[in-house]
């Protein structure tokens, strides 16, 4: 898979230092997946939520923090759509950000 905006990734992490080596795996292991539907994200991640409008809300730290994406299966493309503390993800609609 192709992550898009990494930027927000380091952004966050440069903020949230306990966050740097969690949302780095996740990245290393997102651009080596080939997920062709949300079943095969759930095998990888079993506790990362599906929503509706192909975004997938994944834990970082123990749920200390969220990482919301949106997912074109077709293109392999990843786009990270929000990345925050818990309470900061309660003030979003995760399925239209």
């Amino acid at each position: 898979m192709r992550v898009i905006a990494k930027k927000m990734l380091r952004d966050f992490w440069v903020k949230h230092s306990d966050s740097e080596n969690q949302l780095k795996t996740w990245y290393k292991e997102v651009t080596g997946a080939r997920w062709s539907n949300p079943d095969d994200i759930k095998r990888m991640y079993p506790q990362a939520s599906i929503l509706k409008q192909k975004r997938v809300v994944f834990n970082i730290c123990g749920n200390k923090y969220r990482l919301v994406t949106r997912i074109n299966y077709q293109r392999k493309w990843v786009f990270i759509r929000f990345v925050g503390t818990h309470s900061d993800y309660n003030d979003i609609d995760a399925e239209n950000i």
